[in-house]
């Protein structure tokens, strides 16, 4: 992409400012949505609980990349709490939409968050994106934030959803919260650890997002997974060779449930997802084995 003026939200989260880091070392000015007066040149206010985007910020703009929402295992999921995750993604996607729709000459592409979530659990069934949604609270979550995307596809901009797995980074997201554990020797197997879990490297996930941005043939549902998911009991493994620590420990299914409440059924549950989009446009994995995601997490 030559040099570009592109906006981002979530862009102090985990993907959002490694996103925002790739993109300022290559020469492109980012202009960062903040929930606050804008304080700075590089900064557009919005709101997206009620709809509201400077829509001023946004001319000029050649893509918008949205990765707004609160996160998934923040906290225990409370009828309310489900109520913020499923507000928080699919009125701030219909806001941004709509903000762009409205622009005389809106930006060329919207590459919009979404997540595996979408295919529900899959046991050990491989999915790609021409899987039909799952049901349950994840899966009608992730159906409306995609479609709150519409104003924006309807107004000729090429729109991307990003249906991302879990990503392994020590800084944040629910590997950040791993690593410590396994660092201590007290990691081990979730349940019985057969349950399949689509795992990026934070960096490949970066590198994806550039691609999508870049090659006009992407549009639709694009799972950013790597290419060979691996279950909970790998995962493990992996995590025990790579700290050199044991991995001795298993939190029953039953302890997590209490634990965790509704949110254990999907840490519990089996997502075996293949970017077949992402391979077939020739994107090209940096780390594509969880191993090698592992250690370019610590370093």
């Amino acid at each position: 992409m030559e040099r570009s003026r592109i906006a981002v939200t979530g862009s102090t989260g985990l993907i959002g400012a490694a996103l925002v880091r790739s993109l300022l070392a290559d020469g492109h000015e980012v202009a960062r949505l903040v929930r606050r007066p804008a304080k700075a040149g590089d900064e557009i206010e919005w709101d997206p609980h009620r709809g509201y985007v400077d829509v001023a910020g946004l001319v000029g703009c050649d893509a918008v990349v949205h990765m707004a929402g609160a996160g998934v295992g923040d906290h225990r999921w409370t009828e309310a709490y489900k109520k913020e995750i499923r507000d928080s993604r699919v009125l701030g996607t219909a806001a941004i939409a709509e903000a762009l729709a409205s622009l005389d000459t809106p930006p060329k592409v919207l590459v919009s968050g979404s997540a595996i979530g979408y295919y529900g659990d899959t046991g050990d069934r491989a999915v790609d994106e021409s899987a039909p949604p799952g049901e349950g609270f994840l899966p009608s979550v992730c159906e409306e934030w995609e479609a709150a995307a519409a104003p924006a596809e309807e107004a000729g901009v090429r729109t991307v959803h990003t249906r991302t797995g879990l990503v392994v980074a020590a800084g944040g997201g629910a590997w950040g919260k791993l690593f410590p554990l396994f660092k201590a020797g007290l990691g081990g197997r979730l349940g019985n650890g057969r349950q399949y879990w689509s795992f990026i490297a934070l960096h490949d996930h970066v590198a994806a997002l550039r691609h999508l941005l870049d090659t006009d043939s992407l549009s639709g549902p694009v799972n950013l997974t790597a290419p060979e998911p691996v279950t909970n009991a790998e995962v493990t493994a992996a995590m025990g060779r790579v700290l050199h620590r044991p991995t001795f420990f298993t939190a029953p299914a039953p302890a997590l449930r209490l634990a965790l409440g509704d949110f254990a059924e999907d840490v519990l549950g089996s997502q075996r997802v293949v970017p077949r989009k992402l391979l077939d446009s020739g994107f090209t994995f940096a780390f594509p084995g969880i191993d090698d995601a592992v250690r370019a997490a610590l370093g």
